[in-house]
């Protein structure tokens, strides 16, 4: 990839678009407009809170993140989205249940601004949820010609300047990448078909991608994650990211594992379930829809922990994933974790790990740092898979070939070393030595 010459300046309004409009979308707009009115903070987010290191330690230069490349600012995000139930923002957010009463009442005239176009819906792969608020059409090639109609339309009436989509929908049924989706030709047929690999959220990809439009994909849906869409992607010049936002467990798995392997201990068991009550919990009851989300959450540490390099230490670990639907919890996700871990001349040791986290509070800023990074990306003129924003999630999108980096710190590193290579600065090594020659 080119080192971008020039980053278009952020002028104008962005426009955030969102497949699926349920606790995380809301919570995320919720979020932005308490942020924008001085009622809250954006903890989390690394755009509005994080610096960056230029230069050497001795020349103190650690600005804001937001002041040292060009981000769009919160004041210009404007929001719309498709969802499957007829509900307004402000009435998802209600249901949804993640934030208190009391920080809804103080967006509620903006929520509830924000009404949900009708969705591109397959019960095939959402089988358990079901809703009134749905396309029609004769193929699923007219549904998504509908969405970048929606697309255009919504550039339109809110005068945005630019736009971004990032899926926020169900976690799909599990589908292998298959002939229908390796060319974009290919793809248009199979879509005029009603080919069954072809998945609603990647008609929402294919009308973002073939708009201009860059595209982030929250689930663990394949979505993106196919030559079709990562050549339109490169045709249109529009960049791309996912897969599966990296929020609770797995994002513990990417802090502890490569402390494990740094220290070189060894690795016999990681058994870890969850129980959550959302939406996504009750889809995820379904066979199909887990097995995507299970895909999701055990690569991570295969590879973390490479074990065809330290086969002494992790070649005979056992990783098992359980999510069960359990509705009193809501949003507040409970994940345990029970890690089985050996030391010196093999002793073993034990590891609980109990998080009561919150699913949509630690996903909303992922949506926001994505959304302004891909918005930074297409105007520094970034096209196709964007790696260096693999810290958002569970399954990183790579070039073909390439194995995925889950390491939270070396993805991390990938991403401030990116923003400095985009503005000129030197890469940091952390080497050190220059400090004592």
């Amino acid at each position: 990839m080119e080192k971008p010459s020039k980053i278009a300046p952020a002028k104008g309004k962005v426009g955030i678009l969102l497949p699926g409009m349920g606790a995380v979308s809301t919570t995320f707009m919720a979020g932005v407009e308490l942020v924008r009115k001085g009622k809250s903070q954006p903890v989390g987010s690394l755009t509005q809170m994080g610096t960056i290191r230029l230069g050497k330690r001795t020349d103190a230069r650690s600005p804001l993140i937001k002041k040292f490349v060009p981000l769009a600012e919160l004041s210009d995000l404007t929001f719309g989205g498709w969802d499957i139930f007829k509900d307004n923002a402000y009435q998802s957010a209600a249901n949804a249940g993640v934030l208190n009463p009391q920080d809804l009442e103080k967006v509620k005239p903006f929520l509830s601004t924000i009404k949900p176009m009708k969705a591109a819906f397959d019960h095939d792969f959402v089988k358990l949820i079901d809703g009134p608020n749905i396309k029609k059409g004769k193929n699923k090639y007219e549904l998504a010609l509908q969405i970048k109609e929606d697309i255009a339309n919504f550039r339109k009436t809110s005068r945005a300047s630019r736009l971004v989509t990032c899926w926020c929908g169900s976690t799909e049924s599990f589908v292998k990448p298959e002939e229908a989706h390796s060319t974009p030709e290919k793809f248009v047929e199979a879509m005029q078909s009603n080919h069954p690999a072809i998945a609603p959220s990647m008609l929402y990809a294919w009308a973002s991608v073939t708009s201009g439009v860059p595209f982030a994909n929250g689930a663990p849906n394949l979505t993106v994650d196919i030559p079709a869409i990562q050549k339109l992607a490169h045709d249109h010049n529009v960049a791309i990211c996912g897969k599966d936002f990296k929020t609770g467990q797995t994002l513990m798995k990417t802090i502890l594992a490569p402390g494990f392997k740094a220290r070189m201990l060894g690795l016999e068991g990681w058994f870890s379930t969850n129980i959550l009550g959302n939406r996504d919990g009750e889809v995820l009851e379904d066979p199909g829809s887990f097995k995507t989300k299970e895909e999701s959450k055990l690569s991570v540490l295969e590879y973390i922990l490479q074990p065809q390099l330290y086969p002494q230490l992790y070649g005979k670990m056992c990783h098992k994933v359980r999510i069960n639907y359990y509705p009193p919890r809501g949003d507040n996700k409970e994940g345990w974790d029970n890690i089985d871990i050996f030391g010196w001349l093999g002793y073993p040791m034990q590891i609980k790990v109990d998080f009561l986290c919150r699913d949509s509070i630690l996903a909303a800023p992922i949506v926001l740092d994505l959304v302004l990074f891909l918005d930074l990306a297409q105007r520094a003129g970034m096209r196709g898979i964007q790696e260096w924003l693999s810290f958002y999630f569970k399954s990183p999108m790579t070039a073909p070939g390439l194995y995925p980096e889950h390491d939270l710190f070396i993805q991390s590193m990938k991403l401030k070393n990116t923003l400095r290579w985009m503005k000129g600065e030197d890469l940091i090594t952390h080497l050190g030595q220059e400090y004592y020659d």
